[in-house]
């Protein structure tokens, strides 16, 4: 399952004379995903279409076999013979690099745990796992331009909270609706459906109610049951600060930009100020209140996404506020992290793994890492996603394009988390490819 280096012979076939000339002398293996073809004319709904007519479609050409109206290539085609109206032509358009041929592959299997009823995804996928899956779709959907799966993103907007038995994505853990928060301002930006925004600024809403002064000196709470559960940590106050600055960069009211930058601000200030960020530029987990008044870094586990949240967070606040030193300080954790944690080879690990929740981890760091990479691009950063998903697809794959936790290898279950997981680092390769040719 070795593969060549398919980035620098993209470059060497498309941007040289000798390479461009050798591309149209010869037929080799695994270029063909390289030769860019122009595009037929977009297909139209309203357009009958003959035998022999052509139309494009999201990035791929078909040519229609019979008389057809109104029948969407994607879902209307085959070989002929098949019985389809439109027969496929290959691809068009931008070059498709072997990454994204490779993140098809994920993709279709992690839908294959997919609940068409719930808009969920199978045990042991829980609830904020399926608010990064559907992230994960929305980003894949972003990076390739395919609009294959935006109809689960709606159905699982549609129908997700009936089965959760929540309101508006919001629940008891101020982590886990925090998450859909981040999840459907990411959808809005792809699809600028209103409705996905403002589902965003209601779960913000809730998770203001949460913020606390009486303990460590501000903060949000990890969840709203204070009883058994009253604890600061790292992740809900690094998703409150994304989710803040995030609002402040897309909504249109000055007021409501202002209060969503203020509580950004105040979220940083407080943050940064904790004690949470340790000597070696790494986020433990979270505080100790022992003394309310004098909360100290708890020194439990620097899980990888405590690393990763907080990129994006410095990067939209660093929109907002336009101050270079967030995006510094977010280069000193990203480095940390890409330093510590990791095996002896450059791949991302968390210190240890159990239970459903941790296999997500990894994926969250990668997202993260390249949004700030689209912020401040940094070689380093393509090199590690590169080292890291040559690693997935060669050492960590079962059957059926199945991704594990151990990206490093051996492969050791499927399942829609770990898959999830890893298809963020397939796309954080896609967007650093893009942009670095």
């Amino acid at each position: 399952m070795l593969r060549p280096n398919f980035q620098t012979l993209n470059q060497f076939f498309h941007r040289t004379p000798l390479g461009a000339a050798l591309l149209l002398a010869l037929s080799l293996p695994g270029l063909a995903a390289f030769a860019q073809t122009a595009c037929y004319t977009p297909w139209s709904a309203t357009t009958v279409y003959t035998g022999g007519q052509t139309a494009s479609y999201s990035g791929q050409n078909y040519t229609a076999d019979y008389w057809t109206q109104n029948q969407t290539p994607s879902t209307n085609s085959g070989a002929v013979g098949t019985g389809e109206p439109w027969i496929p032509d290959g691809s068009c358009g931008a070059a498709v690099s072997p990454y994204a041929q490779e993140a098809a592959e994920g993709v279709t299997t992690l839908q294959q745990w997919y609940v068409q009823s719930s808009g969920l995804y199978q045990s042991p996928t829980g609830w904020w796992n399926a608010a990064n899956a559907i992230t994960l779709l929305v980003n894949y959907s972003r990076v390739t331009g395919t609009t294959q799966y935006l109809s689960a993103v709606a159905n699982t907007y549609a129908n997700a909270n009936a089965a959760n038995g929540s309101q508006n994505f919001i629940t008891s853990a101020n982590d886990d609706e925090g998450w859909w928060a981040l999840a459907w301002v990411d959808a809005y930006d792809l699809t600028q459906n209103q409705n996905y925004l403002n589902t965003a600024e209601t779960i913000f809403s809730d998770l203001t109610t949460q913020w606390d002064t009486t303990t460590c000196g501000g903060g949000v709470w990890w969840s709203k049951n204070l009883t058994t559960s009253a604890y600061k940590n790292a992740v809900t106050n690094e998703i409150f600060l994304k989710l803040a600055a995030s609002l402040a960069n897309r909504v249109s009211d000055p007021t409501a930009k202002a209060q969503y930058l203020s509580w950004a601000n105040q979220e940083w200030q407080w943050f940064q100020n904790s004690g949470m960020i340790n000597s070696q530029n790494l986020i433990n987990d979270g505080l100790n209140a022992t003394n309310p008044n004098a909360c100290t870094n708890n020194g439990q586990t620097t899980w990888t996404y405590n690393q990763g949240v907080i990129l994006g967070g410095l990067v939209e606040l660093n929109k907002a506020n336009q101050n270079s030193s967030l995006i510094t300080t977010a280069q000193a954790i990203a480095n940390a992290t890409m330093t510590n944690l990791v095996t002896s080879n450059g791949i991302l690990q968390e210190p240890s793994i159990s239970g459903p929740d941790q296999p997500q981890f990894k994926g969250i760091f990668m997202r993260n890492l390249m949004e700030l990479d689209e912020a401040s691009p940094q070689s380093q950063y393509q090199t590690f996603v590169d080292t890291n998903v040559n690693s997935i697809w060669q050492s960590d794959q079962g059957s059926n394009y199945e991704f594990g936790v151990y990206w490093q290898g051996p492969f050791d279950s499927g399942d829609a988390t770990r898959q999830t997981s890893a298809l963020d680092a397939f796309v954080a390769a896609i967007e650093m490819e893009g942009g670095s040719q």
